[in-house]
């Protein structure tokens, strides 16, 4: 052993300290962003139900009428025609329902400036109950489609919402609801500020490009339990690490990579230096 020096019997134990560092650096990082599966078992209300039905659908009092008819000549007409019978920009409206002009105003989406461009949701021009009167014109025209849900949480499922959001909702929404871009310049939304009405009117109606769910696709349980799914990711329960924005592998491979890579790098340039020369 007289042969080896103290500098060369001390370096190997250098690079193993330094190496295990690194190695519980990428864990550490890893165990960040992991969130377990028990999250959504322990989450509030997670399942079971207090009786009732899980959604009710409601269309606007007719007393709404005449301040509807006005305010859609004012802010609706121009596009979608008189009686909202449709034109060359806009869609025909009648037998629509209630729901699907209530999502449209109370998403902000419409009035729509250019409406060769997909609609986003922004701060609506209208108030809630703006929107329920041009509804209720709408329904007086024509008969047809669902009338404005009112969602019961409490008798929703979240771990049943997570299986149907998985199955019919995440291929574009991605499975924590951030949204994602699609194809020809056409995105799916993100879903956080959406609220339950705005979700349930969503799945009935098929905005944009999204397919429309009916009653013999989803039922209304099922609808509740997506809804009760997409709440709880407003607020997820991040057990065990930080949610970094719920972006998913993108970020969670970035930290690994600048915590766990990057620290073996460091490493390697600082045990490189200290080497004699």
């Amino acid at each position: 052993m007289g042969w080896l020096s103290k500098g060369s019997l001390r370096r190997p134990r250098v690079l193993s300290a330094i190496a295990g560092v690194a190695g519980l650096g990428t864990l550490a990082a890893v165990a960040m962003v992991a969130a377990p599966s028990t999250a959504l078992a322990q989450a509030p209300n997670s399942g079971g139900s207090s009786g009732g039905s899980p959604i009710v659908y409601v269309n606007p009092p007719k007393r709404l009428i005449p301040e509807g008819q006005a305010l859609f000549a004012e802010d609706c007409e121009t596009c979608h025609g008189v009686d909202a019978q449709g034109s060359t920009r806009a869609p025909n409206l009648q037998g629509l329902g209630a729901a699907t002009v209530d999502f449209w105003i109370t998403t902000g989406r419409m009035p729509l400036a250019d409406p060769t461009t997909q609609a986003i949701e922004k701060p609506p021009r209208l108030t809630n109950q703006q929107a329920e009167a041009i509804a209720s014109y709408i329904v007086s025209l024509a008969p047809g489609g669902p009338g404005i849900p009112s969602v019961n949480l409490k008798a929703a499922n979240i771990s049943r919402g997570e299986f149907l959001f998985s199955e019919d909702c995440a291929a574009c929404h991605t499975i924590t609801g951030v949204g994602d871009a699609l194809a020809n310049n056409v995105f799916a939304p993100s879903l956080y500020p959406a609220t339950p009405t705005q979700v349930a009117e969503a799945i009935r109606t098929g905005p944009g490009n999204m397919p429309r769910f009916g009653p013999g696709t989803l039922s209304n349980q099922e609808v509740a339990d997506v809804v009760r799914y997409v709440e709880y990711l407003h607020a997820p329960n991040d057990r065990g690490g930080a949610g970094l924005g719920h972006v998913g592998p993108v970020t969670e491979g970035l930290v690994a990579i600048v915590f766990g890579l990057g620290g073996l790098m460091v490493a390697g340039y600082w045990i490189g230096g200290r080497a004699p020369r």
